[in-house]
Formats: C-alpha cells, structure tokens, sequence
C-alpha cells in the first residue's frame, strides 16, 4: 500500500499546476499564454486555493530587415501570466472551481530600424499615408466557473466536466500619427471535459475542450503631434473584431513505480481563424493587422518525483509548432522545464524555471508582413513561483 500512496503524492505535483507552470513554452503558438488551472477538480481535498505566477522573457530579435543585416535589442516585450484558483468539493460526486487567468497576449516593441523599414515598404507600394507602428499590444483576461461530476467505474472514476468563462479582449497599437485603444468587457465561453481516473495509481485520461470566442471592441484613436499637424482630429472614434481560437487537449499521467509518474499532453489550437484583425478609424479609415496563421501543435512529455514524504520535482520537454505563415516571425519552439514543491504546515510551496529554443524564420511581403525581416535562432526563458493550501 505504501507505493500507492507515493504515486498520489507524487501526482499531487501535477494536479498543483507546478508541473504545467515550469514546463509552459515560453513562446507559444500564436497568442497562447495562460490557462486556467482545472486539474484542482481532481483533489480530494474539501477546500483548496492556489495562486501562481510566471514571468517569461523571450529575447526575439530581427537579424536582417529588408535584407540588410541589423545588430538590436528584441523587440518582443516580457510578460507575466497569473493564475489563481478556488476549488470546492460540495459532495463525494461533485466538484467546482472558479479561476482567473490570462489565455491570450502579445506585445512588441519596435526600433527606430524596424519603423523605417515599414516606412519605406509603405510608400513602395503607394501608400499616400504611411504609418509604421512602434508599438503593438494584445491581452486578455479570463474568469471562469468549471464543475466535475465523477461516478464510480471499475477500479476507478469517470468525470464530467464543465463550465463557463467570461474573456474580455484589449488591443493596443502607437504608430507615428496616433494611438489606438481597443477593448471588449467580455464575451462569453465554455469548456467541457471527459475523463478517467485511478487516484491509488496516479493515473488520469482527460480530454477537455475550450470554446473560440469573436471579439468586438470600441475605443479611441488619439492622434500624436504628428497627426494633429496633418489636420487628423485629436480623438476619434475606433472599433475592431477577431476571433480568438478554440483548442482541444489531451492529457494523461500514470505512475510507474513507487514515488514515479510519466505524464504528457498534446494540445491543437485552431489558430487558422485569425487570418487578420481588422479596425476602423471613423473618418481615417480601416487597418488590417495580418497574421495568416496556422493551426498550432503543442506536444509535451514529462516525469515527476517524489524525493521524500515533502519534496518532490518534475522534468519536461515541449515542442510546439509553429503557426507563422511569413506575415509574421511565429516559428517552432522547444522548451524545457524543471519544477519542484515543498510541502510545509501551512502549505504546498512551487517553484520552477523553463528554458525555450525559438527556430530561426523570417516575414515577407509578399505573404502579408508590412516588411521583410529576418530572425536566427533565439532563446526565451520563464521563472514561476506557486502556493497551494488545501483542508
């Protein structure tokens, strides 16, 4: 009985989310960031709580604009991805949880160099205005309510999940004759889920579903000095829509020997539905931000530990693939990731870190970028810390 035991404290390391948080890529497919940390549906526990966060650096950076070769800074800006989640177990069969986090996000800072190389593709083509960005932003954020019915089967348990999500959407964007700020409260989505567990074995099966939700979003346009000496008003109105992705993944963990457990996932994000996100400036007229991407591929393999009765650790290597067309630099990443807990009295303490090779790849006009670049081979690293109290 004593290896039973192992294996479920072992698979406690993943049900805590530190296995997912030090194995993220750190640049994911597309806009791919966050994701709510379900898994605390499985604990056995009457009430758990648990808070993470995760700082990611991805040092992207262009090696050639408009063929010529640069030596700069990346362009790609550091994020942080948040996650909390609230668990309750109501009944031996039933099982709700309330999460926040941020699904989606991108934000770029460009240089002088990038600005004129947008500059000069723009009036190459005839444009009577052009406007390179420096700046461009993405972010979401979401609150969520996902429940699990389990029933008795066999040596273990099937469980239903589901439940529904509120995203709200913000696009930012600086370019040389003003500012645009976009933003949708919230739109509504859901998730539902199936699965199969052993809890005595560690072992799981699950298959879970997110739906894809069409963004809307009102704001602003404030013109720069730039602008206003062109005779551009100081504000007008804006509004934009896109679509972001539905996914499907699956995920399946097993122990294999006293204090061990194999794990891995593979993940299909349905990228293909933003080819562009478009918005109009009322009176200035319509921006088409293309991305032509693909659908995106995540697989991720990993095993955990259990030291002793209070530390235990996880190694992990993910692939993901790339969903860039040649409208943007969006290539294939392989990341790996190291993660260990230490449970004390007063709760479960996380730490982890993850380290991500980004492939070379390059845009061109000719598939819609706004100018050729090119990037090498690039690396990307995240750090994360959790909590997690159960009683």
């Amino acid at each position: 009985m004593k290896s039973r035991t192992m294996w479920r404290s072992c698979a406690f390391l993943l049900a805590s989310g530190v296995g997912g948080m030090t194995c993220l890529p750190a640049m994911a497919g597309g806009f791919s960031r966050g994701e709510a940390n379900t898994d605390i549906l499985y604990s056995d526990a009457q009430f758990s709580a648990e808070s993470s966060v995760i700082y990611v650096s991805p040092d992207r950076s262009y090696s050639k604009l408009m063929g010529q070769s640069v030596d700069e800074g990346a362009y790609s800006d550091s994020f942080v991805i948040p996650n909390l989640t609230l668990g309750m177990r109501f009944s031996d069969n039933l099982s709700c949880a309330v999460t926040y986090t941020k699904p989606y996000g991108g934000s770029g800072t460009y240089s002088e160099a990038a600005q004129n190389a947008e500059l000069l593709t723009a009036a190459g083509n005839g444009d009577p205005l052009p406007n390179p960005t420096s700046r461009m932003k993405v972010a979401s954020d979401e609150y969520g309510a996902t429940c699990d019915v389990h029933l008795n089967a066999g040596p273990g348990r099937i469980h239903i999940l589901g439940g529904m999500f509120v995203e709200s959407f913000v696009y930012q964007e600086d370019t040389w004759i003003g500012n645009v700020r976009l933003k949708d409260n919230g739109e509504l989505g859901y998730r539902v889920g199936l699965a199969y567990d052993i809890p005595d074995y560690a072992l799981r099966v699950q298959l879970m579903y997110r739906s894809q939700i069409k963004h809307k979003g009102d704001g602003t346009f404030t013109a720069s000095d730039l602008g206003t000496s062109l005779g551009i008003p100081d504000t007008l109105p804006a509004y934009g829509s896109g679509t972001l992705p539905q996914s499907l993944k699956l995920y399946a963990q097993s122990g294999v020997a006293p204090g061990w457990l194999v794990y891995g996932s593979a993940t299909w994000t349905d990228w293909s539905v933003l080819p562009s996100f478009n918005y109009t400036v009322t009176d200035l007229g319509t921006a088409h931000k293309v991305f032509n991407y693909t659908d995106s591929y995540t697989v991720q393999l990993g095993v955990g530990h259990e030291f002793n009765e209070k530390l235990s650790g996880t190694l992990s290597i993910t692939w993901d693939q790339g969903v860039g067309t040649g409208a943007d630099i969006s290539t294939d990443s392989w990341s790996i990731g190291l993660g260990a807990q230490y449970k004390t009295t007063i709760g479960t303490i996380g730490v982890g870190a993850a380290l991500t090779y980004l492939t070379a790849g390059s845009q061109r006009v000719t598939q819609g970028a706004t100018y050729d670049a090119d990037a090498d081979a690039d690396w990307a690293v995240a750090v994360g810390a959790s909590y997690r109290l159960e009683f």
